[in-house]
């Protein structure tokens, strides 16, 4: 098999808190956004064993689905180049048809080689029908189907390998939480001891119910309240809050995921929610193309951008 997924580049990251008034807690962020130059974070442990599974089954194409800046379209279609696929990206949103050259993500994945096919938001909501499916391999032939996101069973897989190197004295280990996939990875590979705490990008904590198709342990919770309205919602009290981090650790957080949580455990840890001395570990898990996207959006709005 291609070396591609062989790459590993990533380190564990002692935050010194005592600018932010907290010196008996330690916290590390574990950068699993430089894992590789591309295809970061959990989208690169997601698709590892997904794209191993579709080598050697004897698949040539790869077809997933996603929206305007989606980390997740990026990644396949760069991981696709590399590894020899034909990719192919369901965009939802039909009006973005004739944009692909003012979307940086939408740009790139056209770059590597991506087939761009674009669908109204109705059509897109049938994504996962069987009919909606059979149509497409109809249109495009036979494909290995990637689900939007990437969570399924070798995704799982895949994301629990995110512990390997982290200390099993570890107290709690914190995560965005998108689909879920990536956190169930990390619940199955966890240890009883450990807590992991998921910040949903998203309103709601639904994500616990795809959580449990994977694993009986219930040493997790998820919480929205860092949600900041919803996916993909920001305001300038974060786009401070993280080019404050970054700044001061010299660590690029994205807007729509590890910013959220990243402020949410440090809103956390004033409330007095970990335990004292608790050595807590955060997962950075990339997503970091879709900020030169979110700045176009913040400069229309006269927001600050993200430095």
């Amino acid at each position: 098999m291609n070396t591609f997924f062989d790459f590993k580049n990533r380190s564990l990251v002692n935050i010194s808190l005592s600018s932010f008034g907290m010196d008996s807690f330690s916290l590390y962020v574990v950068r699993e956004d430089m894992l590789h130059p591309f295809v970061s974070g959990n989208k690169f442990r997601k698709l590892k064993y997904n794209i191993q599974f579709a080598e050697i089954n004897g698949y040539e194409t790869l077809l997933t689905f996603g929206g305007a800046f989606s980390n997740h379209i990026a990644a396949v279609a760069v991981a696709g180049k590399e590894m020899g696929f034909h990719t192919i990206g369901i965009i939802r949103g039909e009006e973005l048809e004739g944009k692909i050259s003012e979307n940086p993500t939408l740009t790139f994945a056209a770059t590597c080689g991506m087939q761009l096919h674009f669908i109204s938001r109705d059509s897109y909501k049938c994504k996962d029908q069987l009919e909606f499916i059979n149509n497409l391999k109809e249109k495009f032939g036979d494909f290995y189907l990637l689900p939007e996101g990437g969570t399924n069973a070798l995704a799982v897989k895949g994301c629990e390998e995110i512990l390997e190197d982290i200390p099993e004295s570890a107290d709690y280990i914190c995560v965005p939480v998108g689909t879920g996939g990536t956190m169930a990875g990390l619940v199955k590979a966890s240890n009883k001891t450990q807590h992991i705490l998921g910040f949903s990008a998203l309103k709601g904590i639904f994500q616990s119910r795809e959580i449990e198709k994977y694993t009986l342990k219930s040493n997790f919770s998820i919480t929205d309240e860092y949600s900041f309205g919803g996916y993909g919602k920001i305001d300038a009290d974060l786009i401070r809050f993280m080019n404050k981090f970054k700044k001061e650790t010299n660590i690029p957080l994205d807007p729509v995921y590890t910013g959220k949580m990243m402020y949410g455990i440090m809103d956390l840890l004033k409330k007095g929610h970990f335990k004292e001395n608790s050595r807590i570990f955060a997962v950075h898990t990339g997503g970091l193309q879709g900020m030169a996207g979110m700045n176009q959006k913040l400069k229309k709005k006269n927001l600050p951008i993200i430095e």
